[in-house]
């Protein structure tokens, strides 16, 4: 007996969770916004390192 998958189902047979976009929107800038300060202080910090 032959099944095909339908598009909302995963080969071991469990419904895929979707996540809601404000949950991944807030992540991301919870990660986001210490990652780009952390670079802007590193290459501030380069440039007078490099330009004396």
């Amino acid at each position: 007996m032959s099944t095909s998958l339908s598009e909302e189902q995963s080969a071991d047979g469990r419904q895929p969770v979707h996540t809601p976009v404000g949950f991944i929107a807030f992540a991301w800038t919870l990660v986001g916004v210490p990652l780009a300060y952390g670079l802007y202080q590193t290459v501030k910090t380069a440039l007078t390192l490099f330009t004396g």
